[in-house]
């Protein structure tokens, strides 16, 4: 299974699905929760979808009956919520270390 590149927005969404891991979120919900916007939180979520971390669905409804459009929930998968805590603490213990002690080419 791919890994994502561990951006700062990127972990940010991934903690925000890890707080609330035994339910789905819909993307807004998930971008308020990661404070970022629709325009930076969706694609990270079509990335995590497409390496396999995540499984969404759109909800069923009219949404003419309910005034707004359907939502998409995501959920993180059984290896995703494996590999999210395993990427975030590399991410966290990697940003924890001196730059002098970090392989050469790794960012914070």
């Amino acid at each position: 299974m791919a890994t994502p590149r561990m951006t700062l927005p990127t972990q940010l969404v991934l903690r925000a699905l890890l707080a609330e891991a035994d339910r789905e979120q819909y993307g807004g919900e998930l971008g308020a929760a990661a404070g970022l916007p629709s325009g930076t939180i969706h694609p990270i979520l079509a990335r995590l979808e497409g390496v396999g971390w995540l499984t969404s669905r759109w909800e069923e409804i009219d949404p003419r009956a309910e005034g707004r459009p359907a939502r998409r929930y995501y959920q993180l998968t059984p290896d995703g919520l494996e590999l999210a805590r395993a990427a975030l603490a590399r991410a966290y213990s990697a940003s924890a270390r001196p730059a002098w002690l970090r392989p050469q080419g790794e960012q914070s």
